[in-house]
């Protein structure tokens, strides 16, 4: 066997760890807080040594932001694959509840624990304020996507912004209680604004 070929399958093993690793990340955040996510339980929880996901992730903030950029990368291609497949039978209010979306569940529960330790934790926000900036970026071209409309165009930006902004919120109000029912009737009414605004 050459070096080489000895190599890909630690590399494989090595790349396998880390995505358990932020997965595990993601998961423990949404589910126990920030506090109580400590490596040691998020390696537990992967089924790693401490000493493997240090050797990943030298810190705590290193681990949860990675696991962040992980997830909103995954997010963002899984969108992407899904407006591909079902571009022409998507009108507005089906991209609408797709954003909507993106902010209910682990993922959102995950990056909101995220934020509210940020606030409070100044070697935790230098980390998160530049991710979250990067993140909002690439949602936004996803969203401007999604409607297929040129930003460029006075007023797209901010009613783009505004779908996320109002995402946000629905998602923060989802937090304690299902609020599926009143999101849908949101999402139909905002959907009609966008094609009044944006077409």
């Amino acid at each position: 066997m050459t070096v080489a070929e000895t190599r890909r399958p630690q590399q494989d093993r090595s790349r396998a760890t880390r995505a358990r690793l932020l997965e595990s990340a993601i998961s423990c955040l949404a589910e126990l807080g920030w506090t109580a996510s400590t490596v040691a339980v998020v390696a537990e929880q992967a089924g790693v040594s401490r000493g493997a996901a240090q050797h990943h992730f030298p810190t705590r903030e290193a681990l949860f932001t990675a696991a962040l950029e992980h997830v909103t990368r995954e997010r963002g291609e899984e969108m992407r694959r899904e407006l591909s497949e079902r571009r022409s039978e998507m009108d507005t209010v089906a991209i609408v509840e797709l954003v909507f979306g993106l902010f209910t569940g682990t993922f959102f529960r995950a990056a909101l624990m995220l934020w509210v330790a940020a606030a409070s934790e100044p070697q935790l926000r230098e980390q998160i304020v530049p991710l979250e900036a990067r993140i909002g970026r690439e949602m936004h071209r996803i969203v401007l996507d999604l409607l297929g409309v040129d930003e460029q165009v006075p007023g797209v930006r901010e009613t783009v912004q505004a779908t996320l902004d109002l995402a946000r919120g629905l998602g923060l109000a989802n937090l304690l209680t299902d609020d599926a029912t009143r999101r849908t009737g949101i999402a139909r009414q905002w959907a009609q604004t966008l094609d009044a605004t944006l077409y």
